[in-house]
């Protein structure tokens, strides 16, 4: 007897429970100041920036596998063991975001922090590959192909320079890691949408 096609849906709601329960962590890692003034609260910027970079990073990493994974037609052994992949390197996100944290942005921590996020855009490359690369090429329109993989290669270099660049300037490396995420905050690849609508 042969065994049913192996669908998608859990693999992207097991994904969807990962990415929730992150954001979870990432909250719970707050502490307030022992202080109860503004300017203690204000003091603990280095936090808040550290939360919010790696909020939005989440945001943008889980809009995109959400993108990605609409060309998933079968749970296959490599696109389960390339997801899994992927989720373990946004599951170190706290542990970097709480590290650069505590270090007020330190150059070490957030060489580490750029190198989570170089590692994220990897595993990503790799579920690019394995899903839009191997769509026929009728679904998927050489122009978008070709754009995904140029900004994804471009991206995963800024990111390996910005880990390199915090160990002398921390606040540069990490505006570097900012500034990639920038052009992933729309999931299509930019221009893509240009080509659709003149098929149409």
């Amino acid at each position: 007897m042969a065994h049913a096609r192996r669908t998608p849906e859990r693999l992207s709601a097991f994904s969807d429970g990962v990415f929730a329960v992150l954001i979870t962590v990432l909250v719970l890692e707050l502490r307030p100041p022992e202080i109860p003034t503004f300017t203690a609260l204000l003091a603990l910027w280095p936090t808040w920036l550290s939360y919010a970079v790696s909020y939005v990073f989440i945001a943008i990493v889980w809009a995109n596998h959400h993108h990605l994974m609409r060309y998933a037609s079968e749970a296959t052994p490599r696109l389960m063991w390339f997801n899994f992949a992927h989720l373990f390197s946004v599951s170190l996100l706290p542990l970097s975001t709480a590290w650069m944290a505590v270090s007020e942005l330190a150059p070490q921590p957030v060489a580490f922090y750029a190198a989570v996020f170089f590692l994220v855009n990897a595993t990503y490359v790799a579920l690019i590959w394995d899903l839009v690369g191997r769509t026929p090429a009728g679904e998927v329109a050489l122009k978008e192909r070709r754009i995904m993989r140029i900004r994804s290669v471009i991206t995963l270099c800024i990111f390996a320079v910005a880990a390199a660049v915090a160990l002398r300037f921390p606040i540069l490396g990490l505006a570097m890691c900012c500034c990639c995420l920038i052009v992933y905050l729309k999931p299509e690849a930019p221009g893509a949408e240009d080509d659709t609508r003149g098929k149409d």
